[in-house]
């Protein structure tokens, strides 16, 4: 349906170019935000869901590309592309690599060579049950018969999409959300996603930016059936990717009461569940609950890529009490298996429970912290507001002071302007923001291209500042926008100060947020502790 709205992509079709994309589910879904047609020749050799998969990218695989053809190295490629825009844990490839090498790991048994049971090896499975129950807290043993293994999460994605609804149909996400969903979910089964616009500002009930709420699920759910959407599920993913948000279980009940009222799946995406690197943040699983509102369509999602720094190895697993959709995903598992001594080694490693919580775990939630606070304490320094959040490896940044019209294109330039400088970033609109102007930035990576990358992020802010000075000059009565964030605690967002030239008066508020922005961008308070005047 979707790609029957696509004209001229198949082998009889017309140029590219002259493509046009309608919007499916009128303004909820935008095929331009993932699509690039620009400068792209329909090929002959392809069928038209061919075509379409060639082009389906934005400006993540666009400074993906860049960075594997210049990627930045020490002693070969110092001037090579520093990646802060994948999310990978590069903070543990010491440990990791130790403990995937010991002699425990190298078994190569006949039985591991062979077909295995499409969900995964039943070793694997139980001591994948085992260690959720440990880890997700859960309230009584899990079962390995609910468990089945994958290649990746993104395969899960595709194949929980696949077997829940039917071509044309949609799923239910806030964004901002990790943009690779959209790949997973549509490529395959042609399924759409109807987005839950989250923005920065703190109204109604909520009591932080970017805050999911009922209120705003149940708009989304009925704005999209009045535009004669089937909305078949609601995707959660806590902790939250690209904000950093742990759901609390409140909001967690709420959000599946919802879903139970409405008769929609919950596919829950936990992969960053032990990435929670301060011990005042307080993870809490969906299968530790008591009581889960409707199990049968409760699905939960996890995967060794991100919390065990191993990205190259896929690996994710689904959770399901469900047997129709266990047994419907595992007949996708032909297309989408682990081979048999990764499960082993996979094995191995999930059941040294004293390694993972004397050694890695400990080691690991240190170095994200020094590396968290690293790259935040430089941002206050330049005073960049951003969500000061306890979960995943990123920081959302808001880099909106730096867009002169705050538009999407001007957020893709600036974007561009990065890379140029060989700094990769992703700008909020990877991830369907609804604010242009917010960023992504990856810290769980080594001093080194930390302290390097920071300087080339500083270049561009500093030099695009003084452009934006240059022009005010020129045009000084322009008013900037309201509402950008002044605290790099936990982003206060008030209304900006207008110049002194443009407003003969300005409110007792506008002036308090500047001198709370003055304050939170100046160290002079950092310098001057209560403990240094003792």
């Amino acid at each position: 349906q979707a790609l029957s709205e696509i004209e001229g992509m198949g082998g009889r079709g017309s140029n590219l170019q002259e493509m046009r994309v309608r919007p499916l589910a009128k303004r909820r879904v935008d095929m331009h935000s993932f699509c690039n047609p620009s400068g792209f020749q329909r090929s002959p050799y392809l069928s038209a869901r061919g075509n379409f998969a060639t082009i389906f990218q934005g400006s993540t695989e666009e400074g993906y590309k860049a960075y594997h053809a210049d990627k930045y190295d020490e002693d070969k490629n110092p001037n090579g592309i520093i990646n802060f825009g994948t999310s990978e844990n590069k903070l543990c490839f010491d440990l990791m690599s130790r403990r995937l090498t010991q002699a425990d790991m190298n078994l190569m048994d006949p039985s591991l060579l062979q077909y295995p049971d499409w969900k995964g090896h039943l070793f694997l499975r139980e001591e994948v049950a085992r260690f959720l129950t440990y880890y997700c807290k859960a309230p009584a043993p899990l079962k390995a018969e609910n468990v089945i293994v994958l290649n990746g999460c993104g395969s899960l994605f595709s194949a929980l999409a696949t077997v829940l609804c039917d071509p044309g149909e949609a799923v239910l996400i806030a964004t901002p959300f990790y943009g690779g969903i959209t790949q997973s979910v549509f490529l395959y089964g042609n399924v759409k996603l109807v987005y839950v616009y989250l923005d920065s500002k703190i109204t109604g009930t909520s009591t932080r930016p970017f805050q999911l709420t009922v209120e705003k699920l149940e708009k989304a759910l009925q704005d999209a059936r009045a535009e004669g959407v089937t909305v078949r599920a609601l995707i959660l993913l806590n902790p939250q990717n690209p904000l950093g948000d742990i759901y609390s279980l409140s909001e967690l009940r709420d959000y599946l009461e919802f879903a139970k009222r409405h008769e929609l799946h919950v596919i829950v995406d936990e992969i960053y569940m032990l990435s929670v690197f301060d011990e005042s943040a307080t993870f809490h699983s969906v299968l530790g609950m008591d009581r889960l509102p409707d199990p049968q369509r409760t699905h939960v999602m996890w995967g060794i890529t991100k919390d065990f720094a191993v990205s190259g190895i896929r690996f994710g697993t689904l959770y399901t009490e469900n047997q129709d959709v266990a047994n419907a995903v595992a007949s996708l598992c032909y297309f989408h298996g682990v081979s048999g001594p990764v499960q082993h080694k996979v094995a191995q490693l999930l059941r040294d429970r004293d390694w993972i919580n004397q050694v890695y775990l400990r080691a690991n939630h240190a170095r994200l912290k020094a590396a968290h606070t690293y790259v935040t304490d430089e941002l206050k320094t330049l005073g960049v507001p951003f969500l000061n959040r306890n979960a995943g490896f990123f920081v959302w940044m808001d880099f909106r002071k730096y867009l002169k019209t705050g538009t999407f294109e001007e957020e893709l330039l600036l974007w561009k302007r990065f890379l140029d400088n060989k700094v990769l970033l992703s700008c909020g609109k990877a991830f369907e923001c609804s604010e242009p102007g917010w960023f992504r930035i990856i810290f769980a990576d080594k001093t080194h291209r930390l302290q390097l990358g920071m300087q080339r992020i500083r270049k561009v802010l500093e030099e695009r500042e003084q452009e934006i000075l240059a022009e005010e000059k020129e045009q000084p009565c322009q008013s900037d926008q309201d509402g950008k964030a002044d605290s790099t605690d936990e982003v206060i967002f008030v209304s900006r100060h207008q110049d002194s030239t443009c407003a003969s008066s300005s409110s007792l508020g506008d002036l308090i947020g500047l001198l709370q922005q003055q304050m939170r961008s100046s160290d002079w308070l950092q310098k001057n502790t209560a403990e240094q005047f003792a």
